[in-house]
């Protein structure tokens, strides 16, 4: 680097920074140059933004970082010039989870004849598609207001982030596997990144609360039982059983209970007055009833009082189980980023104690093993912010601790029981 540029970079830092010490890099590798000191202002959000600034037209990206107890300023060459993907991509994934919804709400809501043969049943649900309607509408809303509470977020931060892509996952229970944006550049500091990552899961547990809330008002209780099957003469079983024909039979995981959070046990609790699903009698305390049922999803309670959840009621529960695995405090997940943004790079000591978390709920529902998996390959990767210095205010901080409240409310340990 010629002498020129050294002192218009040395000019440049000192605006904002008391240079204390330079140590000059390879800027075909790490960075250009270090300084270490101490920023001018107390508003470290506001001189990064101002330092930013100077050096984009010299290709130049400047990084806060607290290194050995002291505030430094590194130089690295190149700046992100983030390109929107083609939005007929983002309009495509819609509306194929469009479809896909819909079919998994005809799933709910159809009530007329159904052919015994697989392709005949998907043939009959494709023919009512209109009938999941309901349920689609419901979800997506829950979906879409997540998304956009991060884009819109992103936006008022100047931040670039993309349109959302949505997953769909045709026979799936849900009939999606959710959606998501891309941030096309680091956000600058810890308060960006809270502001982004929180703004979705709370946009969308909101709408997810209503739409819940209109669901269990329509949705009544009845008795939880198998499905029954009668065996009959040169029609092909439901399953393998050792009944004799006219006699009736069930099939293993054929029904499903939900899952249950404080939050949803509190709103059926609201519409309906009481703690569902309700067993026929209770075998121990009541506490030490619920508390096993919380955490392990059994026994099932046959024979006892449940809500049959309507179509909307059902979505609304979906909405609450994706704002909890969102907020799950790890990696790229909406809580990972929260985590980050309070913790720092500290929060990597936390991951080994979600991994045993997770895996010791798997003993009870075996989909928590592949989320275990999942963080280990890909739950040490954070969003990390340009500027390292800005730490979050008490309102953001407050705000955080809230969303980890929040979290606890969600936590949904078994998020479904076949039976």
């Amino acid at each position: 680097m010629t002498l020129p540029q050294t002192e218009a970079l040395n000019s440049i830092v000192s605006r904002v920074f008391r240079i204390e010490e330079i140590t000059w890099g390879d800027p075909q590798k790490t960075y250009i140059v270090r300084y270490r000191g101490r920023l001018l202002s107390a508003d470290s959000a506001a001189a990064y933004d101002q330092l930013a600034k100077s050096l984009r037209p010299l290709n130049i990206t400047p990084l806060l970082r607290v290194e050995d107890g002291r505030q430094t300023v590194i130089l690295a060459a190149g700046v992100n010039h983030p390109t929107l993907g083609k939005i007929s991509v983002n309009i495509g994934l819609f509306i194929l989870t469009l479809l896909s919804v819909l079919f998994a709400g005809a799933m709910y809501s159809y009530r007329g004849e159904m052919p015994t043969d697989f392709l005949g049943q998907v043939k009959t649900l494709l023919l009512n598609l209109w009938v999941g309607w309901p349920f689609a509408v419901s979800l997506l809303a829950i979906l879409l207001a997540h998304e956009f509470g991060h884009y819109f977020a992103g936006r008022y931060h100047k931040t670039a982030v993309s349109l959302p892509y949505f997953i769909p996952f045709p026979g799936g229970i849900l009939g999606t596997m959710g959606a998501f944006i891309n941030m096309k550049e680091r956000p600058r500091n810890k308060r960006i990144l809270l502001d982004i990552g929180i703004a979705g899961p709370l946009a969308g547990l909101l709408v997810a609360v209503l739409i819940l809330i209109l669901g269990l008002a329509l949705s009544k209780t009845t008795t939880i039982q198998n499905t029954y099957y009668t065996k009959r003469a040169s029609v092909r079983d439901a399953c393998p059983n050792t009944a004799r024909v006219g006699q009736a039979y069930t099939c293993h995981g054929d029904d499903l209970l939900e899952g249950n959070s404080i939050l949803y046990l509190s709103l059926k609790y609201l519409t309906h007055g009481e703690l569902l699903p309700a067993p026929a009698h209770y075998d121990r305390p009541v506490l030490i009833y619920w508390l096993r049922y919380f955490f392990t999803g059994s026994p099932i309670p046959v024979g006892g009082q449940d809500v049959m959840l309507d179509a909307v009621a059902m979505a609304g529960w979906a909405g609450i189980l994706i704002t909890f695995l969102n907020l799950i405090p790890t990696g790229q997940l909406d809580g990972g980023h929260v985590l980050y943004a309070l913790f720092g790079t500290r929060v990597d000591k936390v991951v080994p104690f979600i991994l045993i978390a997770i895996l010791t709920l798997g003993i009870f529902w075996s989909g928590w093993w592949l989320w275990a998996a999942l963080i280990f390959f890909l739950g040490r990767a954070h969003a990390e912010p340009l500027d390292q210095i800005t730490e979050l205010d008490s309102p953001r901080k407050r705000l955080a601790v809230l969303v980890l409240v929040i979290f606890i409310l969600v936590l949904t340990p078994v998020p479904f029981t076949l039976f």
